[in-house]
């Protein structure tokens, strides 16, 4: 792809290293800012940077959060004592989406993958074990995609909890084994919900 630009070259090539977005779709967004007005450009641009210098981590749930605490945690008429763990952050977005769930997450930040080097303190664990015990978790819903790793995780936390007295429910099988949860459709997330089933952990 030529340019005749070197400052189109490099807004291309910067928007070409988001995921999902190859050079023509690059070209075309870069070119769609240009017949913008100035000021709605600066103003598309101002919003990516504060979105970035301002974004954080609730400290409760680890989700994205404008505040030292996310609105979900803040939120009194949710359920809080029941939490909803999760790999990422696109999962409890997804799982908000479906509108079947009211309590609270606890964003684990990825799952166990010794292939990849990710080992359980890279997660958020120990925080969510404290949670459970310093807050009167009663039931924590694991939310994970059923991959070999995401089963991993779920028993590695079950056994963590053996001994407690938290309940522990696992999704109900309308998520294919192998399938990631952000990309399951609302209904079949929902039900998988609404139809939880108690986790067996088998030693």
């Amino acid at each position: 792809m030529n340019f005749s630009s070197k400052l189109i070259e490099e807004a291309v090539q910067s928007f070409a290293s988001l995921p999902g977005i190859g050079k023509k779709t690059a070209l075309r967004l870069v070119l769609h800012l240009i017949n913008q007005d100035k000021d709605t450009t600066k103003e598309f641009a101002d919003k990516i940077l504060n979105m970035r210098n301002h974004i954080q981590e609730c400290k409760i749930c680890h989700n994205i959060s404008d505040a030292e605490t996310c609105s979900t945690c803040n939120d009194l008429r949710r359920k809080r004592e029941v939490v909803c763990v999760v790999e990422g952050i696109r999962d409890v977005m997804a799982i908000e989406d479906t509108g079947q769930y009211r309590g609270l997450y606890h964003v684990l930040g990825g799952v166990i993958s010794p292939i990849e080097g990710v080992g359980p303190s890279d997660l958020n664990i120990d925080s969510l074990l404290e949670r459970i015990q310093e807050h009167g978790i009663e039931e924590i819903i694991m939310a994970i995609s059923p991959t070999i790793e995401g089963e991993t995780t779920t028993f590695y936390i079950a056994k963590k909890l053996k001994n407690s007295k938290v309940k522990i429910s696992a999704l109900a099988r309308g998520i294919a084994f192998g399938g990631e949860l952000q990309y399951a459709d609302e209904l079949t997330l929902g039900r998988s919900i609404a139809t939880r089933v108690p986790y067996q952990l088998k030693v």
